[in-house]
């Protein structure tokens, strides 16, 4: 049995089929059509909802696209959606103020829109002109209007006020703690089955049991099985509730990132350490997908052009591993073996990501190429860390994206620079040892050329950044 918040109605829904999206369930089941199917795929955000759970005993409200949200997944929280935001005839204030600014156009797109903004508002009572648009990034408008919607936005920020979810918070609360387990929880119906374990050793013991189950927090590419391929998961282990897996913290000499930690809780501490990291995280997907997705779910898919690897290896991470009570740690570098495939081993997951803090001397910048600046999958992606010393490379470590079949580093390029004068003559050398350290393909996103070009670009590009105090742009095309 599932049991969470429909706005503020407690609902327990048994027999369910597991792979039932939020999308589907608040459609067919509820007839709330305000949501709507776009993509079914997380692009669009015409599906955004938003999901209101307890962290530290206060209410965080995210949003997420309901086409890629597992209903299972709600159990202890709150889904709340366009319908629940007026009380009466009397419009939310986020709904009122895009009436007054005439921000609706088609009408198609504008239930996710208030929905983002909605939650928007919800952290962030006085967002700045950027943080509009960037909570808006994940909501694309057909009609080509976004000026309105953004004035809206604007106009709420200078004079918004409490809502029914303010009124009602201590409510909210009591009725979601009541929901919370300590143990695991499953749902299924007769055929297929999800459990949603609470610490490690309950994990490590479902996927002992069960070695071939699809291990699930985000879904933002796992998912895409179910709406996409229609393929039926089963069994599924959700890693959502494991606050052990989702910690994000540092002590003086490294970051440590839990394995279903969503990428928009790691972006804090990244921006303090490594901004060209969190920057990268930015443009990985819009805030609904950075509130799914997870530093751990990127590796484990392994994806040649998977935006934060390049960064893990170039910062030389490490990668804890548990099987039973079996641990394990392996460096990235040795982590990925084939195209999507990696050293983990049957009923093997990974618990957490570790890496150092730089030192004095070295200098981490990582670099994004795709056609469009956001919301777009990589041509090519650079990660450089380089320590110099008296003007000599005495550390290096370079890893591409989109170059090979696996993300790699540029072992002869490395060879070229370290223990070199850092020049440009020594960096002309190490471009062209680059193209000993790869073959990449031709597709849709890039020719080989091209990327083979922008690699040797991307380092040029760090080099002359630290002659300079400001960062060289670069025109994202391909």
């Amino acid at each position: 049995m599932i049991e969470f918040l429909l706005n503020q109605e407690k609902l327990s829904v048994s027999n369910v089929n597991p792979c039932t999206t939020v999308l589907d369930f608040i459609r067919f089941d509820h007839r709330l059509y305000g949501t709507k199917e776009g993509c079914a795929s997380g692009d669009c955000g015409a599906c955004s909802v938003v999901v209101a759970e307890l962290k530290n005993g206060e209410l965080c409200y995210r949003t997420l696209n309901a086409c890629l949200t597992l209903l299972p997944t709600l159990q202890g929280k709150q889904l709340i959606t366009v319908e629940h935001l007026s009380e009466g005839e009397t419009l939310h204030p986020v709904q009122q103020s895009l009436v007054e600014t005439h921000g609706s156009q088609c009408g198609f797109c504008t239930p996710g829109i208030v929905m983002s903004l909605f939650a928007l508002f919800k952290h962030t009572p006085n967002p700045r002109r950027q943080e509009i648009t960037t909570a808006l990034a994940g909501n694309l408008c057909r009609c080509t209007g976004y000026s309105p919607i953004i004035r809206a936005a604007e106009k709420l920020a200078n004079g918004s006020k409490p809502d029914q979810f303010d009124e009602n918070q201590d409510k909210i609360i009591s009725a979601l703690q009541a929901l919370q387990k300590t143990q695991t929880h499953e749902a299924h119906n007769d055929n297929q089955h999800f459990f949603s374990p609470t610490d490690v050793d309950e994990l490590a013991d479902l996927y002992s049991q069960y070695p071939h189950a699809h291990l699930f927090v985000g879904g933002t590419d796992l998912a895409l099985e179910i709406t996409q391929e229609l393929k039926i998961l089963d069994p599924i282990i959700y890693l959502g509730n494991i606050e052990a897996l989702k910690k994000v913290d540092e002590d003086d000499r490294q970051i440590n990132i839990g394995s279903a930690a969503p990428l928009a809780d790691c972006m804090p501490i990244l921006s303090q350490y490594f901004p060209d990291f969190s920057e990268v995280l930015r443009r990985f997907g819009s805030v609904q997908i950075r509130n799914a997705a997870t530093m751990g779910g990127n590796l484990a898919n392994a994806s040649p052009i998977g935006d934060s690897l390049p960064g893990l290896l170039a910062l030389d991470a490490k990668i804890s591993l548990r099987k039973g009570e079996h641990r394990r740690t392996v460096n990235a570098t040795e982590f990925f073996i084939d195209y999507r495939h990696t050293i983990l081993g049957e009923s093997e997951f990974i618990e957490y990501i570790s890496f150092a803090k730089l030192l004095p001397q070295q200098v981490f910048k990582m670099y994004k190429v795709s056609k469009r600046i956001e919301e777009d999958i990589s041509a090519v992606v650079g990660a450089f860390c380089i320590g110099i010393k008296n003007s000599t490379v005495v550390h290096v470590r370079l890893a591409f994206g989109g170059m090979a079949e696996i993300p790699k580093r540029a072992l002869l390029t490395e060879q070229a620079l370290l223990q070199k004068p850092w020049n440009i003559e020594t960096i002309d050398t190490a471009c062209s040892a680059l193209l000993n350290d790869f073959e990449p393909i031709s597709d849709v996103r890039a020719s080989a050329r091209y990327r083979l070009l922008v690699a040797q670009n991307l380092l040029k590009k760090y080099f002359f950044e630290s002659q300079s105090a400001q960062p060289i742009g670069v025109v994202d095309y391909a």
